[in-house]
Parts: C-alpha cells; sequence; structure tokens
C-alpha cells in the first residue's frame, strides 16, 4: 500500500510537502501528488471545488480523501463534488486548510487518502 505523502509545512501562500517542490497548492494522493493548477478544470473559489478536481485523487487510489477551503474558508466545495464521492463510497472531510492538512496527516499513516490543499484565502 503506498503511502500519501505528509505535510510538512504549510503557511500563507506556500506549502512543503514530502518529496515535492514547495509549492502554493497541491493535489496529494497515496504514493505521490503534483501542484494543483485551477486553471486545469477552471475551478474558481465560487462554485468552488469541481469533480474533475478531485477524479486524479480517485484514480490513484484515494479511497478517503481532504479537500481544504483556505486559510480562510473562501474556497468553496461544488455539490456536484460532494455527490460524486457519496456515490463512489469515498470518506470526505472538508476543512480550513491548517485543520485539512491535520486531518490529511493524521489519515496519511494507515489510509489511501488524497487531498486537495489551497495555501491562500
Amino acid at each position: 500500500m503506498a503511502e500519501s505523502p505528509t505535510v510538512l509545512a504549510v503557511a500563507w501562500g506556500k506549502m512543503q510537502v514530502e518529496g515535492l517542490p514547495e509549492g502554493k497548492d497541491f493535489k496529494l494522493w497515496p504514493g505521490g501528488g503534483r501542484p494543483w493548477n485551477w486553471n486545469e478544470t477552471g475551478t474558481q473559489h465560487d462554485p468552488g471545488i469541481q469533480p474533475a478536481d478531485v477524479a486524479e485523487l480517485l484514480d490513484n487510489g484515494a479511497t478517503t480523501v481532504v479537500l481544504s477551503r483556505g486559510m480562510d474558508l473562501v474556497l468553496q466545495v461544488d455539490p456536484a463534488t460532494l455527490a460524486l464521492l457519496r456515490e463512489r463510497d469515498v470518506e470526505v472531510h472538508v476543512a480550513g486548510t491548517e485543520d485539512a492538512v491535520r486531518i490529511y496527516n493524521e489519515l496519511a499513516a494507515t489510509t489511501q487518502v488524497g487531498g486537495l490543499f489551497h495555501s491562500t484565502c
């Protein structure tokens, strides 16, 4: 079972993730991750995280997903995204970025967890 990379540090506008270069927003999953470029799926703060944003996490084996709403909870989660995760029987946690990182890191040692992390607003 591949472990999800640990988030080593998070601060406004930057994150450090085990095995990856420092960046701002990340997609993480069992065995890896990469920077999260919102332009790939047309993500905006509202309606928020799109089903296409979580597809890569599921494709890489995540059975639990942590969605970060940003440091100030500005990023929304599209209801269609939550519906998709429910349909796939994926456990989901939605929280502000610092809490999301804590939840994700706790799950990473024992669970096939994926996460989307936004390190600003």
